[in-house]
């Protein structure tokens, strides 16, 4: 059974300004797909937190994995309500008031609950996130060891409860043009930079393809 399009819920419905509300499975895919950082809330004894950890999406539901040790993994293993958000910068809106300026972002907020994953699959949705993260690294590294996979908690959240907003375009101008003050973007993009070896050793052997790959298409 296919899951609803974003913002179908109580809960997701996008109430201020409405028209930057999407509701495109699609286009919330593309947005996930192309970053691999999320920020991750929820609220223990009344007190809110909010991290950010890496994620890929697989499917109708996001990926995240973390130290097993880290009270944060062991509080959403429990399947507590939570909030994760993605947001990617496009540029700065630079209206001719500060009250007109803007930035041109795109978004995807999801509730609900996170689920532990274990068992046969465990080890494969892993090596998954880590080649949504570095696609290619898998097979160029040694696979991870039984204790490893015990100190690393792997957690899934679904979909079905999501909504997605995206601001595009120039400024706009309450009081319009004509007064003598620029107005327009200012496009931001993420680059990634050479990359820099570890020792002596990694300086021997050179940087592998998967980096290569990444450097010159990252994900942010």
């Amino acid at each position: 059974m296919s899951l609803p399009n974003p913002g179908q819920t109580d809960r997701t419905s996008i109430n201020r300004l409405k028209k930057r509300s999407v509701k495109d499975r699609d286009e919330m895919y593309e947005i996930l797909d192309s970053t691999i950082l999320c920020h991750v809330g929820y609220v223990e004894s009344g007190q809110p937190f909010v991290l950010p950890y890496g994620f890929v999406r697989d499917g109708d539901r996001i990926l995240i994995h973390g130290s097993s040790g880290a009270r944060f993994m062991r509080e959403l293993a429990k399947g507590i309500p939570t909030c994760v958000t993605v947001t990617k910068l496009d540029g700065m809106v630079v209206a001719r008031t500060t009250y007109d300026s803007s930035m041109n972002y795109r978004s995807v907020v999801i509730l609900g609950a996170a689920e532990e994953i274990t068992g046969p699959e465990k080890n494969s949705l892993l090596e998954k996130v880590s080649e949504g993260l570095i696609p290619g690294r898998v097979r160029e590294v040694r696979t991870s060891t039984d204790k490893e996979l015990a100190a690393t908690t792997l957690l899934s959240l679904s979909l079905e409860e999501a909504s997605v907003k995206v601001r595009t375009g120039m400024p706009e101008d309450g009081e319009g043009s004509g007064t003598g003050v620029w107005s327009g973007v200012i496009p931001i993009r993420v680059i990634a930079d050479e990359a820099i070896p570890s020792d002596e050793e990694s300086e021997t052997l050179g940087v592998p393809e998967s980096v290569k790959a990444f450097v010159k298409n990252p994900k942010a």
